[in-house]
């Protein structure tokens, strides 16, 4: 072995086998802080939007959300294969970060633009905004995703990496949660009335100003409100995604003689069975997240008769995930993760089962069981994405094929099918916005807000048991990829 071959082996297994800085974490986790700007948006305000602002009914807006995903199912794995084979000098997924964070800008703010068009117009146009929508933050956030698994070898190391993700992520998730709503009324205001407090000239006043109030109450065209929340919105999240390409790196490569072929490679992908456990788990964890997210706007305008304590109720959910965040940070280096997550997601389940006990005066219940439930299930989001960069070291251990960015695809690509299911639910009860809800559609908005979410989150923890990588296991696979990666260095 040459001397220079020789020192590419040492250096690649140090860079495998180091930690990575707090910089880099932090640079990473700006990343999904700038996703959640649209994620978190899409969970808790989309059908909302799209039935009290846009004006089309929730069970058209369902059956779009269900439609739209069959669109996904071809995107989200090309877009993943595409990652996995594109080769540029910044690596093969950081570059998608700024190729397309102005392009999902654009579509955030088209989709969330209501056009002068009548009743069919309006559904055409959500159609093919929302798709244009889903496209692009496909386009970002799969690379995005995939760059955990390949910015470390060390299983521990990512899960690390996936809870300074999350702390990006809820940190931006309260933000959206409480300012949401008030920027759509506060920009959708007469521009008189928002002249009198200028951002500009008294900066920490405005501030101090807009968090102390509730805007709720005020005459706005929350047509260009939201539109224009979104401008905002992007603004902020070209700005992250760039940040974190300039600061993360890649350090995983695949094998080298790995050919591409994408029929065996998602043969080898499903019949993989800790992915096919984890991907399924994902997808009830998901759409019992998002049942309950999407309600909680009709939640409080209709069964509680407080719309001013949705922002609020929201925030201390993004709060307690936070906190939750930090402390898996923690106890993830002791325990388990497959244990901690089963625990999260299915005690978390039970106590959401609770609101379905609250009466609509008992608001001091309803935050407590926000705050407890939220704290419980935070801590399932690192450590289930972490778990999927696990499974793509369990395919190539097992295969000697490595395809992260398909398997992130894929994963995300059931997210988007969470969304769709939850929303969905939503709209058989038979809401009608801005009218006196029927005693069914009460009765729909109250199970979709506690026992349905419950019953699918429980669900997901006996399902986990299924699922056969331990920590244990994983420390065999990071042991026996890098011996294998120093035996093909040691032949080049």
């Amino acid at each position: 072995m040459s001397a220079t071959t020789e020192n590419a082996a040492v250096v690649g297994t140090a860079a495998d086998a180091g930690k990575l800085s707090f910089g880099e974490k932090v640079g990473y986790s700006l990343g999904d802080a700038g996703s959640n700007f649209y994620w978190k948006t899409f969970e808790f305000f989309l059908v909302f939007f799209y039935t009290d602002v846009f004006g089309i009914s929730a069970a058209t807006v369902g059956f779009m959300l269900l439609i739209t995903r069959i669109a996904d199912a071809v995107a989200d794995p090309i877009m993943g294969t595409i990652a996995d084979r594109t080769k540029t000098r910044f690596g093969h997924f950081r570059p998608y970060l700024v190729w397309f964070a102005l392009p999902l800008a654009a579509a955030g703010v088209l989709t969330f633009t209501t056009p002068n068009l009548g009743a069919h117009g309006k559904v055409v146009y959500a159609y093919a905004t929302y798709m244009f929508l889903m496209f692009m933050y496909t386009a970002v956030n799969i690379p995005y995703s995939a760059l955990m698994g390949v910015m470390s070898s060390n299983s521990k190391e990512r899960t690390s990496l996936s809870s300074f993700r999350f702390i990006g992520a809820f940190t931006v998730a309260t933000f959206v949660q409480y300012c949401t709503v008030n920027l759509a009324h506060l920009f959708g205001m007469d521009s008189a009335l928002r002249a009198e407090h200028s951002l500009i000239a008294h900066p920490v006043a405005w501030v101090r100003w807009f968090f102390s109030k509730d805007f709720s109450h005020l005459p706005s065209n929350l047509q260009h409100g939201w539109q224009m929340t979104m401008v905002l919105y992007g603004a902020i999240a070209v700005g992250m995604f760039i940040l974190c390409f300039v600061i993360t790196r890649e350090r995983v490569e695949p094998p080298k003689e790995q050919t591409p072929d994408l029929g065996r490679d998602l043969t080898e992908l499903f019949s993989n069975r800790s992915f096919a456990v984890i991907m399924g788990v994902l997808l009830l964890v998901l759409t019992g997240f998002v049942l309950k997210g999407s309600v909680s706007a009709y939640y409080f305008k209709y069964y509680v008769h407080r719309e001013d304590l949705l922002g609020p109720f929201l925030v201390v959910n993004g709060l307690a995930f936070l906190a939750a965040v930090f402390v898996t940070n923690f106890i993830s280096k002791h325990f388990d993760k497959k244990l901690l997550f089963m625990i999260s997601i299915g005690v978390g389940g039970l106590i959401v089962g609770g609101f379905w006990f609250a009466s609509p005066t008992n608001i001091a219940m309803m935050f407590w069981l926000q705050i407890v439930s939220s704290f419980v299930l935070g801590a399932n989001s690192p450590l289930v994405w972490a778990m999927f960069a696990d499974t793509a070291d369990d395919a190539e251990w097992r295969t000697g094929h490595r395809n992260t960015g398909l398997v992130f695809a894929t994963a995300i690509f059931g997210t988007k099918v969470g969304v769709a299911v939850g929303a969905w639910i939503v709209g058989l009860f038979g809401y009608v916005a801005n009218v006196d809800q029927t005693a069914r559609s009460l009765y729909g908005i109250r199970l979709s807000m506690s026992l349905i979410p419950a019953a699918i989150l429980v669900l997901a923890a006996l399902a986990m048991q299924a699922y056969p990588l331990n920590d244990k296991m994983m420390v065999q696979i990071e042991k026996d990829l890098k011996q294998r990666k120093a035996d093909e260095n040691a032949k080049a």
